[in-house]
């Protein structure tokens, strides 16, 4: 068995698990660019950016993906810088921060959130597919989930050349929808697009959630992919060529298209998508390359999500990533056949109360209170404390405030906790 892992690993590459990512092992700005810029080009964006526009109304709604986008960029940005200057995926920069053993349970959220994620995206696939094409749903779900397996176990590389192909393809497409969509109307028009139901908006703080949820755990396990950058510079072009240029570009056309179409009661997870706009298109040639495009394009995100959730796993597990990346994905595949992506918005608002406080805090450790340290003990109670307290905050403003963000609200109560908690220990320690 080990000599098959260490054949395969020749074959393919090293992934780093459980060590840093050497100099010498480190992609070109491009290749961690176009792994970054594969993530968020999806049509779950689109479909996210039309909720948004329905919910909000045209206006609000660009309002909130360009701030939530630029918030991202921040977020993820500063996650990331710490990955490339040590090298370490997101479990071992967490080992620093949360303790050797305590590091578990955020990467273990965090991977299992992903896996989550994977099982969804590969659900909806099933269903479009299914729906669309006239194929059994089980067996969609089973054929692509095992092709977004074989593009995980690749590892990095594969990541690099899904998003070559996948991100060019839905800038082509998208771009044609939304024009194509908009061309039965008027600029003005879609402008002044006042919502689904005017009478009862989404909250401005809902819409910025939504924009940040949508990706937080994967901006927050960032190291996993800016680990592979040689500079600096390559981190932060990579990660602007996620957060805001391909994910404000996957909500931005959705959002177009739906305020362009203004369809009532328009549901985005049905047919009423940019996929299901070229599937209406009465063209044959836009129905086979319809097919392509869903499969490559969330292929793209099924791959980077399992191959977050195959990194954690395999550190805290003591396995390989591509061990990991079978044994996950088959799991996966199993949820995802049992329709279980329906439960798309409560996944949202969970990810926006739990995860933000993690990446909060590990910011506020390495930049402020700690920069350069090492994993140094098994637990640190005060990150913990800081990451409850976060959570606990959310929780309350999600349930009685819901105008208020909660994905800001947790980030921002659990990285001034920890400053407070270590503040004060840094004084006592001074004084003893």
């Amino acid at each position: 068995m080990h000599h098959i892992e260490e054949e395969v690993e020749h074959a393919l590459g090293k992934e780093y698990e459980h060590t840093a990512v050497p100099m010498s092992a480190r992609r070109s700005m491009f290749s961690v660019s176009m792994v970054w810029m594969g993530f968020p080009m999806i049509i779950t964006g689109a479909m996210t950016g039309s909720l948004l526009v329905l919910g909000m109304g045209f206006k609000d709604a660009m309002w909130a993906i360009l701030i939530g986008n630029l918030i991202m960029f921040g977020y993820v940005g500063l996650l990331g810088l710490l990955g490339t200057k040590k090298g370490f995926n997101f479990a071992l920069l967490a080992s620093i921060v949360f303790g050797r053993k305590g590091y578990a349970l955020a990467s273990g959220l965090l991977s299992t959130l992903l896996l989550g994620w994977y099982a969804v995206q590969t659900g909806i696939a099933g269903a479009l597919l299914s729906s669309s094409y006239d194929i059994n749903y089980v067996v969609m779900t089973i054929i692509a989930g095992a092709l977004f397996i074989g593009i995980t176990f690749i590892g990095v590389r594969g990541l690099h050349w899904i998003g070559i192909i996948s991100a060019p393809l839905f800038v082509v497409l998208a771009l044609w929808v939304a024009i194509d969509a908009s061309s039965k109307t008027t600029f003005d028009a879609v402008m002044a697009y006042p919502g689904n139901h005017p009478d009862k908006l989404l909250p401005f703080g809902v819409g910025l959630t939504m924009v940040i949820a949508l990706f937080i755990d994967a901006g927050t396990v960032t190291p996993d992919f800016n680990r592979w950058a040689k500079d600096k510079k390559s981190s932060l072009v990579a990660t602007f060529s996620a957060f805001p240029f391909a994910n404000m570009i996957a909500l931005i056309l959705g959002g177009v298209m739906t305020a362009a179409l203004a369809v009532p009661d328009a549901n985005p997870f049905g047919k009423d998508n940019m996929f299901g706009y070229m599937m209406s298109s009465g063209s044959g040639f836009l129905v086979v390359i319809a097919f392509v495009f869903l499969l490559a394009n969330l292929g793209s995100v099924c791959s980077h999500c399992l191959y977050n959730a195959s990194t954690g796993w395999s550190r805290i597990l003591r396995s390989e990533m591509r061990l990991m990346a079978i044994a996950l994905g088959v799991i996966g595949i199993i949820v995802a056949a049992t329709n279980v992506w329906a439960f798309f918005i409560q996944w949202l608002s969970l990810l926006g109360i739990i995860v933000p406080p993690i990446g909060a805090i590990i910011i506020v450790d390495q930049y402020l209170k700690r920069p350069g340290s090492d994993i140094d003990a098994d637990w640190r109670p005060l990150a913990f404390i800081a990451w409850a307290a976060g959570s606990v905050v959310a929780f309350i403003v999600e349930k009685g405030m819901p105008g208020m963000s909660t994905a800001i609200s947790s980030a921002l109560v659990g990285g001034i906790t920890y400053w407070v908690l270590m503040t004060v220990y840094a004084r006592k320690a001074a004084i003893r």
